[in-house]
């Protein structure tokens, strides 16, 4: 996606966000739908059972480098989301996400910065970013 369509989102944000300005709401609604997503995430495992979460400690060689780590970390999904599961959890994720683009608009943040500089980082420091 390229920075303009990016930036026409924050706006349209911007422009349809009447109700839940305050910045104590939409830090409200952000969480909401955070926790809406992670439930949406749960029923495909207990209600629908089109994934299966088999979760067990991670191993890996004692020796290896933390960069050599990704092929032996596992997700714990098993399956594929169903079309009506994936139908759900994706319009949660895209509920967060226009929350946490309102959220970027009332700190007077451009999401699409924020997101160029986590790439930078990124790609600076690599795996160590996030450890």
């Amino acid at each position: 996606m390229d920075s303009l369509v990016k930036h026409d989102f924050q706006e349209l944000v911007d422009k349809y966000l009447i109700r839940h300005r305050s910045i104590l709401d939409i830090l409200t609604k952000l969480s909401e739908s955070a926790a809406r997503t992670n439930r949406a995430v749960a029923k495909a495992v207990t209600v629908c059972g089109c994934i299966r979460i088999n979760a067990e400690k991670q191993s890996f060689p004692n020796d290896i480098n933390y960069s050599d780590l990704r092929p032996y970390m596992e997700n714990h999904v098993e399956g594929k989301l169903c079309e009506s599961c994936q139908d759900v959890i994706e319009n949660e994720i895209g509920r967060t996400i226009f929350y946490l683009t309102a959220l970027s608009n009332a700190l007077d943040l451009d999401l699409n910065e924020v997101i160029e500089k986590e790439r930078k980082t990124l790609e600076a420091l690599g795996v160590y970013n996030l450890t």
